[in-house]
């Protein structure tokens, strides 16, 4: 399904801002995958998202839809992502910087 940029951008909005990144270029789904904004349907990439519908069979409306990276998954039955990806802190303290956003599979 394509979208119109107004409404990939309000998906995007959805996902989470992180305070040490610039929202318009980076954010986070709810597996805590990093999502770049311009790998949007981008399946070969690190940071590639698409927009899932979470209401099997409800409208392509704002309130279904959800930014995931492109290897998380929505399991339909538990009403929650399926997380294959997520960001990779392997090796930091809690409270240390990232330099470059990366993910790792799960």
């Amino acid at each position: 399904m394509a979208f119109s940029e107004e409404l990939i951008e309000q998906v995007w909005q959805k996902a989470r801002a992180m305070a040490d990144r610039d929202p318009e270029q980076w954010r986070q789904d709810e597996c805590g995958a990093w999502l770049s904004r311009e790998a949007y349907q981008q399946e070969q990439s690190d940071y590639g998202w698409k927009i899932v519908n979470v209401s099997l069979g409800g409208p392509d409306s704002v309130d279904n839809l959800r930014p995931l990276h492109c290897k998380n998954a929505f399991n339909y039955p538990a009403s929650k992502a399926h997380c294959h990806t997520t960001a990779d802190r392997e090796g930091l303290q809690p409270t240390a910087h990232v330099g470059q956003p990366v993910n790792k599979g799960l």
